[in-house]
């Protein structure tokens, strides 16, 4: 860090001196983890580049469809793209898919009927595909429409219970979903080698049964995708690693192309699945914003090394520690209680681009089960590719920080936050 960053720190953010000194000393502790995850970046950036390339990428490739949409060469070369990058037969990317959340309840109620069975083997999936599935008493979810669910627990140590695994595999079994990240638990986030080991397994009991990959927070963390270890459906948000910050909406499924046309069926209506929707002049964001991936998520993982790192010299238990394989963005910091959460997240938002002035405060977020509190300056409205932190209000306290769309901001982010603890009186710079 030279003088003028340091003094920029000081005069224009009020940055504590030796809370500075002392994210330098951090910072130079994790450089060997940086240059791992430069050797991941150059690798992804090029196969995106080859993916672009091999399919013709043309500026026509960029105008706007309205209407139904037919004949939108944008919108198709978009979708060989990424069926090209993630080594899959077909890929349906749409703006018309709003979220993560949305992109997994069009692959789960494409693919399931009436008297089908829905498994998890890694015990309760995110807060809100409850809802989807039914955990949650929701109308229209899947167990409303005759589609049953069953879960298994994770063993102690995140193990897979394969013995239970096998016994809850039945007849009925149509589908088991597969969450790569975290979520609001802390757990370890699953990498794809644990992945690729889990739907083996489950192939090796039934091939007919589909292996779908809830890849949200995970793209381009390694240099392989779930569906090149036997996925089947691989599933994520655009305004989360792929749209690379650029992306204003959007969301994703790739896979065998039996799997995602049903998909496609669901989203539009059988008998047209992707031959129909509109593009409205935003393929070009889309696409541009793939191309950057590699470069942004590369940036958050450093950002999530060095909180991770910072925050465990500070006290605080992370998940994961800053020298573990990484397998998403996602950085878990447990802060103990409310207090600490609340002012992580102010200096977080404090620390934004967009709505700098705004403190966070907890509320009642539709799907979640507990007061919930977000910090997100950015400018795509619930990027969590861009710097963010959020957390539910309930033990064990943690915060989930994830993005940062420069390493550079992501530092400055997290940076900021402390002070804001550290003015607050709630940590010290030795450790606790």
């Amino acid at each position: 860090m030279n003088i003028d960053t340091k003094n920029m720190f000081l005069n224009e953010f009020n940055i504590d001196k030796s809370l500075l000194d002392f994210c330098e000393k951090v910072e130079s502790s994790v450089k060997d983890r940086f240059l791992e995850i430069d050797n991941n970046l150059e690798y992804n950036q090029l196969k995106v580049l080859r993916a672009m390339q091999a399919n013709k990428l043309s500026d026509m490739h960029f105008a706007a469809t309205t209407g139904y949409g037919y004949n939108d060469l944008g919108r198709e070369t978009l979708e060989n793209i990424y069926a090209h990058v993630f080594k899959a037969e077909s890929a349906l990317v749409r703006p018309q898919i709003i979220s993560g959340t949305n992109a997994l309840a069009i692959a789960l109620s494409g693919n399931l009927k009436y008297g089908d069975e829905l498994l998890s083997p890694v015990g309760t999936p995110y807060d809100t595909l409850l809802g989807v599935i039914g955990i949650r008493k929701t109308r229209g979810s899947l167990i409303d429409n005759g589609v049953t669910y069953k879960q298994v627990e994770l063993l102690t140590g995140d193990k897979f219970d394969f013995e239970n695994i096998k016994k809850s595999i039945s007849n009925k079994t149509k589908m088991v979903t597969i969450q790569r990240s975290k979520g609001y638990s802390t757990r370890h986030s699953f990498t794809v080698a644990e992945i690729k080991e889990l739907i083996t397994f489950i192939k090796d009991i039934r091939k007919d049964i589909i292996c779908m990959v809830d890849n949200c927070y995970g793209e381009f963390v390694d240099t392989i995708e779930p569906y090149e270890v036997g996925a089947d459906l691989v599933v994520g948000s655009l305004i989360k690693n792929p749209g690379g910050g650029l992306a204003p909406v959007g969301g994703y499924i790739v896979g065998k192309e039996e799997y995602v046309e049903n998909a496609a069926n669901r989203l539009t209506a059988p008998g047209l699945g992707k031959e129909v929707g509109p593009t409205l002049g935003i393929t070009g964001a889309l696409i541009q914003g793939l191309f950057l991936a590699p470069q942004v998520v590369a940036g958050s993982l450093k950002g999530a090394i060095f909180a991770s790192k910072l925050f465990d010299e500070l006290g605080f238990n992370t998940i994961p520690k800053y020298d573990e394989k990484r397998s998403d963005i996602v950085q878990a910091i447990l802060l103990n209680n409310a207090e600490n959460v609340i002012s992580f997240c102010q200096g977080i938002q404090m620390g934004a681009p967009v709505d700098s002035f705004v403190k966070p405060e907890p509320w009642d977020m539709p799907g979640y089960d507990c007061q919930v509190i977000m910090a997100a300056g950015a400018f795509v409205q619930g990027s969590s590719i861009e710097l963010s932190a959020d957390a539910p209000i309930k033990a064990p306290f943690a915060v989930y920080l994830q993005g940062g769309l420069t390493w550079s901001h992501a530092k400055s982010g997290i940076i900021i936050a402390a002070n804001n603890m550290l003015k607050e009186g709630l940590l010290h710079l030795t450790k606790h």
